[in-house]
């Protein structure tokens, strides 16, 4: 087959806005955190992109997307280091390179989703290790398994379009893993803990929606109706997601939020994640409007459970994920995926029954998987910050640097403590976060 300058061109671009996603997460993190730990929040994100490069160059991809003979449960080695890959290999009519920069950027925004369930509170270095490790061992081994032609998870007909199982139910397993292992924040349900800085929430909301395109609709790997149909459904999905969570606020809460606008934006995108190519546009309204109604009531769950999930990645991410990955039991159309139908289109309770399965064993193998190399860090080099790190800032303990060095709005800006006798003082004691 030779290769199509048109589906080529269209996964170039597609694999540039899914790059784009990152930085905008690390903008709406940084937006939802406090003053003192804005940079660190950014860094997170960043960081995140040469580890899970370079582990992904040496063995994720090969792990994730050959065929290692292990009963569908992980690649081999075929391609380490990307051997055997050159410019004129061809993953279908595109460039096996290209294709697997493009999956690259999957593996590195689901990384850096995690990080927000760790807010304020984890050690820079501990994240350092965890990352690479935990995109080689969680990551590339379930994509293998929903992705790769022979995973075990592929061949069983589970359908995951873009990522429902690979990105959203597992970066939200992971970061309930790692949130009950470092424990909740200094004044977790007590203290507000609000966004410092609403208008970067929906400067990165919005660039994760721009770049959300390519991550759905890139996914069709050409320039085609089915693509056009993808990009229509992200649209549909993430507005109606908004309005979703807006309506519950205005009804529960008495007014619509911009914070609420944001979140339901991504509670809607999340959910059409997995189903985007499978559903119609009524089926992506419907499925951004119920991720938006249940993850707004998600997200008070942290409190009645005692965990400490620092930016809702557990309530939108997880819960989104799961709404996706089980509407397309429900809504999947023949003219979409050119085989299965849901049971509202009369196929019976068969893919249900597999889609529901598949978020179990995924969820159950992040999480386990996660947690134990989170509790190996915790042992051998500790990962949450010393109680006296942690009050002094994460900024100025983990990069000696903050965002706002001459304050917030005329507050003090945070210093560190006090070198003398007495007690230390609390940064930003007197800045209303």
């Amino acid at each position: 087959m030779d290769i199509d300058p048109a589906a080529t061109g269209w996964l170039l671009a597609s694999t540039a806005l899914v790059l784009l996603m990152t930085p905008g997460l690390a903008i709406f993190y940084g937006g939802m955190v406090r003053t003192t730990g804005v940079l660190n929040m950014i860094m997170m994100s960043f960081i995140s992109i040469p580890l899970v490069t370079v582990a992904w160059l040496l063995v994720g991809y090969s792990l994730a997307f050959s065929d290692g003979g292990a009963g569908g449960f992980l690649g081999g080695l075929a391609h380490a280091g990307m051997l055997g890959i050159t410019p004129q290999t061809l993953h279908g009519s595109v460039p096996e390179l290209l294709y697997a920069t493009f999956q690259l950027s999957f593996a590195i925004i689901t990384a850096a989703l995690v990080s927000g369930a760790i807010a304020d509170r984890a050690k820079f270095a501990a994240w350092m290790v965890f990352v690479p490790i935990w995109a080689v061992a969680v990551y590339c081994v379930i994509a293998h398994w929903v992705w790769a032609p022979s995973g075990w998870l592929f061949k069983m007909g589970v359908l995951d379009y873009a990522g429902g199982l690979v990105v959203e139910i597992v970066s939200g397993s992971s970061a309930l893993a790692l949130a009950l292992v470092l424990g909740p924040r200094i004044g977790f349900k007590v203290e507000a803990m609000r966004p410092h800085n609403l208008p970067f929430v929906l400067l990165g909301v919005g660039l994760l929606w721009f770049g959300w395109f390519g991550f759905n609709a890139g996914s069709a790997l050409a320039a085609s109706g089915l693509a056009a149909a993808i990009f229509l459904n992200t649209l549909v999905a993430g507005c109606l997601g908004m309005l979703g969570w807006l309506a519950v606020e205005r009804f529960r809460d008495g007014k619509p939020t911009t914070f609420g606008a944001a979140s339901g934006v991504v509670a809607g995108l999340v959910a059409i994640t997995p189903s985007c190519g499978t559903v119609n546009a009524l089926g992506a309204a419907v499925v951004g409007l119920v991720a938006g109604v249940v993850c707004s009531f998600a997200i008070a769950v942290k409190f009645k459970l005692n965990y400490d999930d620092s930016l809702d990645v557990v309530g939108v991410h997880f819960v989104g994920g799961v709404v996706g990955v089980l509407l397309i039991g429900l809504l999947a159309t023949a003219v979409m995926t050119q085989g299965p139908k849901g049971l509202l289109y009369g196929g019976g309770m068969g893919q249900l029954g597999k889609q529901a399965m598949a978020m179990v064993v995924v969820t159950l193998y992040a999480f386990t998987v996660s947690y134990v190399l989170a509790l190996l860090i915790e042992r051998f080099m500790g990962f949450r910050l010393s109680r006296e790190d942690e009050v002094s800032g994460v900024d100025l303990t983990q990069h000696a640097e903050t965002a706002y060095p001459e304050g917030v709005y005329g507050h003090q800006a945070p210093r560190r403590p006090s070198l003398g006798s007495g007690p230390r003082p609390r940064p930003n004691e007197d800045e209303d976060t």
